[in-house]
């Protein structure tokens, strides 16, 4: 368990967002800071520091995901190493074959969407251009 008490450089609120990042539960994040679970719940109740921490657990968030989407490549070639391997449990066939199946059509169903998006912005374009020079101060 690392000690967030005693990493120099970092505000107390920093020491604290750290913490409620790498424990998984709110007793753990309090004890790692040697403070009480009630004190550490009243910091998560004050608005500026929720948004703090809400900002922080969406960056490491995206991290985690950039990371996944890295791996991405090696994944698939994963599932299609096993799908088309006939040495394979079937049942290990079957189910690469499905996932990557899935895959696909989540991934058709998202183009299709971002061109449906991309018509309707396109389509309000003028309506909105049109709106702007059309209102007058009465």
């Amino acid at each position: 368990m690392s000690e967030e008490k005693n990493k120099p450089g970092l505000s107390r609120q920093d020491r604290i967002i750290l913490a409620l990042l790498e424990h998984a539960t709110l007793e753990r994040a309090a004890a790692a800071l040697s403070m009480s679970r009630v004190t550490l719940w009243r910091w998560t109740q004050k608005p500026a520091f929720a948004e703090t921490l809400r900002h922080a657990r969406r960056d490491a968030f995206s991290q985690a995901l950039a990371r996944l989407q890295h791996a991405a490549d090696a994944a698939v070639n994963t599932l299609l190493r096993v799908m088309t391997d006939r040495e394979a449990p079937a049942a290990s066939r079957v189910r690469a074959a499905d996932v990557v199946l899935q895959a696909t059509i989540r991934g058709m169903e998202v183009e299709d969407i971002e061109v449906r998006v991309t018509e309707l912005e396109n389509a309000a374009e003028p309506q909105n251009a049109g709106s702007g020079s059309s209102r007058q101060l009465r």
